[in-house]
């Protein structure tokens, strides 16, 4: 998973889509607490104690998405359509910012009333926890975009990839509610139509990276890496970005080492010979996150990765032609070209 697009998801859509319903009850929330005191305080101090029980709370949200992800024993299948009834939720939000077609403003999500409610009026409480608590409470009352990004996490089959996402989803929604106090009004009222916009371009994009995620791991014959390939179209920047790496023989099998990152794979194209047995040694280091799990889609290989922890596939192709790898979301993916 791209934690910057999360992070930028957070920034743009999210913080909309999250202030117009938490941003009112957290100003109500400091204007309370004001006017019920002999002793003000400037927004900005309860509004980080909103913020940093917020962080908190969605942090131990995402590790426990994650754990479900992994403990319960979701199927591939379950994973995979998950992330594409995702993408395309997250494709309807963008298009519902772009205004493209009244019918997509049934994408937003609205939280029951009863709990809408009970939230509200915990707003209106003058002790001098409110805001933290009401930070805690918030996970109760998602946005649209939350809710997809929960759904990212249980996707995600592993709690530390879980939490990871929901706290830098939530960072990103921050910054905004720090303004808050002094430039809600400037934020809202000259730079919201250019940051819909935006927040509508960065969330089409993360649904169509997520479809096109769940196709990879499906093994689908058109994925946007397929497509890439067809295209008769070469750009030279005055380097070999994508470099290819032949098998290195040893007693007739062509082994490779592949390094493996939390940014993916390197190399990432590979190319063999057609019958001869092959070995991938994969070298996994650091935070993995979706790369915990490598796929071979077609030959319905898939291993889990440790940090620190050498491991090896191995497999005979019999016939010519590229085999795709990648990670457990379709983010992140390699090829292998057999000739």
């Amino acid at each position: 998973m791209n934690l910057w697009l999360v992070f930028l998801t957070g920034l743009s859509v999210g913080s909309i889509s999250c202030l117009a319903v938490q941003g009112t009850l957290l100003a109500s929330t400091i204007a309370t607490r004001n006017n019920n005191s002999t002793r003000k305080i400037h927004p900005l101090l309860p509004t980080v104690w909103f913020l940093v029980a917020k962080l908190i709370s969605y942090t131990i949200l995402g590790f426990v998405l994650g754990f479900l992800g992994k403990t319960i024993g979701f199927s591939n299948q379950v994973f995979i359509i998950a992330q594409f009834l995702a993408g395309l939720y997250l494709i309807a939000l963008g298009l519902n910012l772009l205004g493209a077609h009244p019918i997509f403003r049934y994408a937003v999500i609205n939280p029951p009333k009863m709990m809408s409610r009970f939230i509200r009026s915990r707003s209106k409480s003058a002790e001098i926890f409110a805001p933290a608590l009401l930070g805690i409470l918030t996970i109760f009352i998602p946005c649209g975009v939350t809710l997809a990004m929960e759904t990212v996490a249980i996707t995600s089959a592993n709690p530390y990839s879980g939490a990871a996402i929901m706290s830098v989803f939530t960072l990103g929604t921050s910054p905004i509610f720090l303004g808050l106090g002094v430039f809600t009004d400037f934020l809202t009222k000259r730079l919201k139509g250019n940051l819909l916009r935006f927040a509508a371009l960065v969330i089409l994009y993360f649904g169509v990276t997520s479809i096109n995620g769940s196709l990879v791991l499906v093994g689908s014959p058109i994925t946007l890496q397929k497509l890439y390939d067809i295209i008769p179209i070469e750009i030279d920047l005055g380097g070999d970005s994508n470099p290819v790496l032949a098998a290195n023989l040893v007693n007739g099998t062509q082994i490779f080492d592949i390094q493996v990152t939390g940014q993916g794979y390197s190399p990432s194209y590979l190319t063999a010979k057609l019958g001869l047995p092959i070995k991938l040694n994969l070298h996994p280091a650091g935070n993995l996150g979706c790369t915990t799990v490598f796929n071979i889609p077609k030959l319905k290989i898939s291993k889990t990765l440790v940090s620190g922890e050498n491991t090896s596939v191995e497999f005979t192709p019999t016939n010519k032609g590229d085999l795709t790898w990648s990670c457990s979301m379709g983010m992140y993916t390699g090829k292998l070209r057999i000739g």
